[in-house]
């Protein structure tokens, strides 16, 4: 492997306010791959891609371009676990680049904010830099081999489309999630519909909650008639739906129907490295996941 990479990691707003126990797994997991992260000072919101932009493009490009300039300030690049979260910025980054007027906009917005921006960085997530790591890399790290762990793999939409500024060389059907969880010694289980959205973004889950469980209840259905052992996705505001999802189904249910564990896929990995559940943020979800740690444990 190449010289240790740092970047600068941005939070967004749910992981540190609802789901502090997935930026746990990401802070101990991603320096065991060399992959080292500098807190971003003064970030905001980045804010939503859905939502925000819909309202007022200028006013959601100035604020995801202040957060890019602390970035390209610091001399790093930016690292998001977010779906929603990177796509303000690979959109951002994409509208500047391609009408340097709007960049001109930005940087005038900028004057006298002490905030220097050219453009310069670039947007990853942390899923894609593990992915660039590869999976022969990752299975080098696992001490722990996750076999007969059946997983449900979610990408979610933010993270693989619009196809024209996604660095994935398939967004139909992808397979590289897969890939890296199958490097773990875990089996990527196919089930129906696959593809679909959680059912949280483009406003959705904000106005229409009912429509919005609706949705995330379709994939679970089909996720627990797949059997899988535990959901692992790679976006906070994914893995907040599926968990506050079946706490509700099974309210209004009357029973304890959906069960289905949700990790980050940095928890999945590192169980797999045989760090400390507790270490992982792997005690602190809505979803029990210790029937999930007593099979990989046992």
């Amino acid at each position: 492997m190449a010289e240790a990479q740092t970047y600068s990691f941005f939070l967004g707003c749910v992981m540190p306010n609802r789901l502090p126990n997935l930026e746990a797994s990401i802070r101990v997991v991603l320096p065991k791959l060399g992959v080292n992260l500098e807190d971003l000072e003064g970030a905001s919101c980045c804010p939503a891609p859905g939502v925000i932009r819909s309202f007022d493009e200028p006013t959601w490009l100035a604020l995801a371009s202040r957060n890019l300039a602390l970035a390209e300030m610091s001399g790093h690049d930016i690292i998001t676990g977010c779906n929603g979260c990177y796509c303000t910025f690979k959109e951002a980054l994409a509208e500047i680049r391609e009408h340097p007027r709007r960049l001109k906009e930005v940087q005038n917005i900028f004057k006298g904010m002490g905030l220097k921006f050219d453009g310069r960085v670039e947007a990853k997530h942390v899923i894609e830099v593990i992915s660039e790591l590869g999976p022969d890399y990752v299975r080098k790290k696992v001490t722990h081999p996750l076999k007969g762990i059946k997983v449900g793999v979610h990408y979610g939409c933010h993270l693989l489309k619009p196809t024209n500024n996604r660095p994935w060389e398939k967004t139909q059907n992808p397979t590289f999630l897969d890939a890296l969880v199958e490097a773990t010694g875990a089996e990527s289980t196919e089930y129906k519909d696959k593809d679909i959205c959680c059912g949280a973004g483009g406003g959705v889950r904000g106005s229409q909650v009912a429509v919005s469980f609706d949705i995330a209840k379709e994939k679970l259905d089909n996720l627990l008639y797949a059997g899988v052992d535990c959901l692992v996705n790679v976006c906070s505001f994914c893995h907040l739906q599926y968990e506050t999802a079946q706490v509700q189904l099974n309210k209004e249910l009357g029973e304890k129907k959906y069960q289905i564990p949700v990790l980050y896929y940095t928890q999945l990995l590192g169980l797999a490295m045989g760090l400390d559940p507790n270490e992982l943020g792997l005690t602190k979800h809505m979803v029990d996941t210790q029937p999930l740690l007593d099979k990989i444990l046992t």
